[in-house]
């Protein structure tokens, strides 16, 4: 992951810039590394590549790399979707479009703006068009970028989509061709989910693919679901001047966040705003609309009665329901693989079984990212690319997703890493330990009071028999830079006794994690 990123932050700095870099074996992987090539041709067979990769978003972006790096012939077949899903309809533009209507929120907050002492005359205005040409162009220009990094290290694209043919064989969709490989990676990516009953046209009524494109601003929104997704595109519309009203099958709002973390989003974030939801319902029927002519229309059913709740005419309704693999028509059959629910099951080192429960291994064939569902993130999946061509190279590695953090990009960030706290006290009951709290607060920290943005808290969980961390939620300014600190302790298991005693920079926000560090071990922060 880090060569990956590193490549991308030379393509997109200025060539007069110069740089010294150290480089130490990265925390959250524990493999024997060599730095000797690791081409593997076999004596019997011929092949066209040593690696081949399926898909080329981030995941298979940066297999891509580290194979190369390790001296395999590598080929990406691309499906003409370079950067995937995160580059191209999800993480890079949605930031986008984030930025820009925080930058909104920001200059019509008069409030927040005088206690700086500045004033703003006037209203505040945006271009929607040009909003959403910021985040086209955005997701275009990291889009070449990638595909600049793979050319300049002489990996082949191919740009049809590739189908399995059987062991060792793939299929250029368009082409007809048939190439051969050593080893495979899949990295196919996702698609959203669009539950039974809901029409879409990526119009009135859309998923996040059609909500990045801005066509229009709706005055009142429906989002269906509110987990990241949901959220950070609440935090665009209303910050646009949008109504939002959030339409969740659980019986609480943001049920996947740590429970006082979603309370607090709940104050920060919802309650303030023009935003108000409905829990414990089914979004049983959505019909689209027309733009300016007709409503769309949403049905709710009662979650466990199925009865009618009520009926809402919106302007407009993102359906933000979660994602599932893309992995139809993909050829697993040829190769002895089930899916369950579309998913790939995969042991810890990447390698595809032939089936979730009981299945064996398939050789010389891996599966990352969001097509094996262990954990839907973009770096997540670089890292279990990266992790699968070690394991091809012959070093044995699985990745830590107990430390691979998370985030929300809302105004203010939610960062996350581990277990929430109600999943921690199950564990602590189940194994016989401890489990030991601490808090540091965005109130009591000098930098988030110079912005104003006092809101917010950092929350340590740890084990109190190790005194290590089992896991960190932030809700606050820079929650989403934060949370990186603690996932590296967590991955080097670091406990919070060593932490307490690591000086942090004053004044900077991330005193607010030393408070809560040294608060672990019964120590105060001045």
């Amino acid at each position: 992951m880090i060569f990956a990123l590193f490549t991308l932050l030379l393509l997109l700095l200025p060539s007069s810039h110069t740089f010294t870099f150290t480089f130490t074996r990265p925390l959250s992987f524990s493999s024997s590394y060599s730095s000797s090539s690791c081409l593997r041709m076999s004596k019997d067979v011929e092949y066209d590549f040593d690696v081949a990769i399926i898909g080329c978003g981030v995941g298979g972006h940066g297999a891509a790399l580290h194979a190369k790096a390790q001296g395999l012939k590598t080929a990406v077949f691309s499906g003409r979707d370079v950067g995937g899903t995160c580059v191209n309809r999800g993480c890079v533009p949605s930031k986008a479009l984030l930025a820009a209507s925080g930058r909104v929120r920001d200059m019509q907050d008069s409030s927040h703006l005088q206690s700086l002492g500045i004033t703003v005359e006037g209203e505040v205005k945006y271009d929607r068009e040009a909003v959403a040409a910021h985040a086209k162009n955005l997701a275009n220009t990291v889009k070449g970028n990638l595909e600049k990094s793979l050319i300049g290290l002489g990996v082949e694209i191919i740009e049809d989509r590739g189908v399995l043919m059987g062991p060792g064989k793939i299929l250029a969709d368009k082409s007809g061709r048939t190439y051969t490989a050593k080893d495979i990676i899949l990295a196919p990516g996702s698609l959203p989910f669009v539950p039974p009953g809901v029409e879409v046209d990526e119009k009135t009524v859309y998923t996040s693919d059609g909500a990045l494109n801005l066509e229009y601003v709706p005055e009142y929104v429906g989002i269906v679901g509110s987990g990241y997704i949901g959220l950070e595109f609440s935090d665009v519309f209303t910050a646009l001047g949008s109504e939002v009203t959030f339409i969740e099958a659980m019986d609480n709002i943001m049920p996947t966040f740590d429970r006082e973390i979603a309370k607090q989003a709940e104050r920060m974030l919802i309650r303030p705003r023009a935003i108000d939801y409905r829990t414990g319902v089914f979004a049983s029927e959505v019909k689209t609309g027309v733009v300016g002519e007709k409503p769309c229309t949403v049905k709710m059913i009662d979650a466990k009665t199925k009865e009618h709740v009520e009926t809402l005419e919106l302007d407009a309704v993102m359906i933000a329901t979660g994602r599932v693999p893309n992995t139809k028509d993909l050829g697993l059959e040829t190769i002895g693989v089930e899916t369950n629910r579309g998913f790939i099951a995969v042991d810890e080192n990447m390698r595809v079984k032939t089936s979730a429960e009981g299945g064996s291994i398939v050789d010389n064939v891996y599966a990352i990212g969001d097509c094996n569902g262990v954990m839907m993130l973009a770096h997540a999946a670089s890292a279990q690319g990266i992790s699968a061509v070690e394991n091809i190279c012959g070093r044995n590695h699985a990745v830590d997703h107990q430390s691979v953090p998370a985030a929300c990009f809302t105004h203010p960030e939610i960062g996350m890493v581990g277990m929430t706290e109600e999943q921690a006290v199950e564990k602590a009951k189940e194994e016989g330990w401890e489990l030991g709290k601490s808090q540091g607060s965005f109130r009591a920290n000098s930098k988030a009071l110079a912005e104003g943005e006092g809101a917010g808290i950092a929350k340590v969980l740890f084990n109190k028999d190790t005194e290590k961390i089992v896991g960190v939620h932030i809700i606050g300014i820079h929650a989403a830079d934060l949370i990186q600190e603690c996932a590296n302790a967590m991955s080097a298991g670091t406990t919070v006794r060593e932490l307490a005693m690591v000086v942090h920079t004053h004044p900077t926000l991330c005193e607010v994690l030393d408070e809560a560090f040294k608060g672990a071990v019964g120590m105060s922060a001045h």
